[in-house]
Parts: structure tokens; sequence; C-alpha cells
């Protein structure tokens, strides 16, 4: 499973303008949030204030991180994984919701990707600078203490552990959530059309002021470059989310060896195959992050099967060589919605 990066992946905006009548300006501000940055494009064909919706956007962001954040200790997610109690806790319904999403994807998936990762992911050095590879006796150990059947919904606030030691790690879909949170924020201040994106990923509805689509640039996965691979158009009529996980942004190479930060919660290690990036396309920033996460760790093949078996619209990008091999879903492929040149 990926430990989502917050860097992981950029897209760029793509804005084209050029009317003969004057048209709304598009506004953008940004910021550093969740260790990464974000930046907001919107438009409204009335006056806003600009400073309302900024002030609102840095609430948000101020009460994610609160509840999801797994780098500070006073986060409700923090509480939840220091407490060795298996007694209920209160950890509000923000959390159980995307727990109750991480289970469905989790089962698809047979187990790839797991939001109880957070001990492998420490124990593999990802959490700092240097890999630290396990011996089997420190990895079946500390498998023990992995999986969603670990973790027990009491209702839509309360969760406990089956375990002591379980402990939940929230990256790989808290990206995306927050994506959407931001989103539902500006459409309740009215505004119908805008991009939202946090660390690479992303949300886009409605159209820029000369009605055309919006369109972002995705980025090829190459690690330490920033090139651009494919421009995507995304729908003016419909909501639509890009969520893209990659084995490029962190990893370690330790005697020929590259080790991704990709692990498969079945067996704890690093996965080995040469998918390097997949990016879903879906209504839901909340869903498409987790799905992102769990092909990636499933691999072209059996990622491939499971999308198409979901309808999912994904695009997958393997790595050959110095070559990178493309495939799309059938979903994408036959979409009207989205469209990738």
């Amino acid at each position: 499973m990926l430990r989502k990066e917050w860097n992981a992946v950029i897209f760029g905006l793509l804005l084209v303008q050029g009317c003969a009548e004057p048209l709304p300006p598009v506004q953008t501000f940004s910021g550093f949030a969740q260790g990464t940055t974000y930046h907001i494009s919107y438009w409204t064909p009335q006056a806003q204030d600009d400073a309302q919706i900024t002030t609102e956007v840095e609430k948000v962001f101020l009460d994610l991180d609160k509840t999801l954040s797994n780098y500070r200790p006073d986060s409700t997610i923090e509480q939840f994984n220091a407490n060795t109690s298996t007694n209920n806790q209160l950890v509000g319904e923000e959390i159980v919701a995307l727990v109750k999403v991480a289970e469905n994807v989790s089962k698809l998936s047979q187990g790839c990707y797991d939001l109880t990762i957070k001990p492998l992911f420490e124990m593999w050095g990802f959490m700092g600078e240097e890999l630290t590879i396990p011996d089997d006796v420190a990895l079946q150990a500390a498998l023990a203490n992995i999986g969603m059947d670990k973790l027990q919904l009491v209702d839509d606030s309360h969760m406990s552990k089956k375990l002591p030691n379980v402990r939940v790690d929230l990256s790989s879909i808290a990206q995306g959530y927050s994506v959407e949170k931001i989103s539902n924020a500006l459409e309740a201040l009215g505004i119908q059309n805008y991009l939202v994106e946090i660390g690479g990923e992303l949300k886009a509805l409605g159209s820029k002021p000369d009605g055309k689509a919006w369109r972002i640039a995705v980025e090829k996965p190459l690690p330490g470059e920033q090139k651009m691979h494919k421009v995507v158009t995304l729908p003016r009529e419909t909501p639509m989310s890009v969520m893209t996980s990659g084995t490029y942004r962190h990893y370690f190479d330790v005697k020929g060896k590259r080790y991704s930060h990709i692990l498969d919660a079945r067996n704890g290690k690093p996965v080995t195959h040469d998918l390097v990036a997949v990016s879903v396309f879906n209504e839901s920033p909340t869903i498409a992050d987790a799905w992102s996460t769990a092909l990636l760790c499933l691999g072209q093949e059996d990622g491939m099967k499971l999308a198409d078996a979901e309808k999912l619209q994904v695009m997958f990008i393997q790595q050959q060589g110095t070559e990178f091999v493309e495939s799309k879903t059938r979903a994408l492929t036959m979409s009207t919605q989205v469209t990738i040149n």
C-alpha cells in the first residue's frame, strides 16, 4: 500500500484565455498545508469576497489537520493510535466515514491496500532518510498488528482496536478527502467554477470564464524531474477529480536495488512490479485517492483486472527500461467526460 506523499505528483493548471469581450477574472491563491503546497483557482459571474474565501479555506485546512494528521500527536487519529486500550474511542464521523471507504477498497484489493500499515512504514525507514530492512522475525511481529480486520467500527463516531498496538495511517486517503472538503467549502460559498489542487491531487467543477474546460498537465513519472506527460481536459458539466499515486517520489536505492515506499500490506514488503503511476478519474476525490493507492499496490495485471471489474476510469503507466508504457481501463477508454492527449 502506498503511504501517500503530499508532494507525490505535480499537476499544472493550463489557463488558456483570450476573448474579445471582458471576462470575469480567474482568482487564484495558494499556500502551504499538510506538508505540501495547495493552489486554488476559481471565478464567479458576480463579485465575491476573496478574503472570506481564503479565510474559509484556511479554516478547513486547520480543522482537517487537527483530525487527520499523522504528524501531530494531538490530532484525533494520533490520539487513537497512542491509546492502547481496546475500548471504544470517540474519533468522529469523518474518520469513521474514511475507514468505511478504506474497508471496501481493502477488501476488493484482497488486503493489498490497508490503513493499518503505519508500523511497517516506520519499520522500513520511510519516515526518515535511511532504509532499514527488517528481518523476518521483526516483519512477522509487525504483520500481527496489520489488517483492517483489526479495527472495529462501533457506530458513526466511535472506533476500537482489536489489538492494543494497531495504528492507523490515513495519508493514503486523507489528501483526497481534503480536496473534497475544500471543494465543498467553495460550493457552500456559491462558487460553481473552480479547480482545487493539493500536492498534485485535484478536483475541478465547471469551466473557465470563456466557457472552455479546465485542462491540467500530468507529470511524467521521472524521479527528480518535472516534465509533462499528458494533457487532460476535464468535463464542464460534471465535477471530476484526478488522483495519482506513484512509486517514483519516495524510495531508497541500496546496492543497486530500489526499495519503493509502496508497501504491500499482505507481506509487509515494498512492491517489485514495474507499475510506476496510477491516475484515477472519479467524481469523488476520496474514493479516487483510495483506489489510486490500491491499484498501484496491486500492479499492472491485477490492478487492471480489478479496475475494469469495478468500472473505474484509470490510467496506468509502467516503466520498462527507459520507456513508459501507458494503458487505460475500458471505462476510461470509452469515457466521453475525460480527454487525454
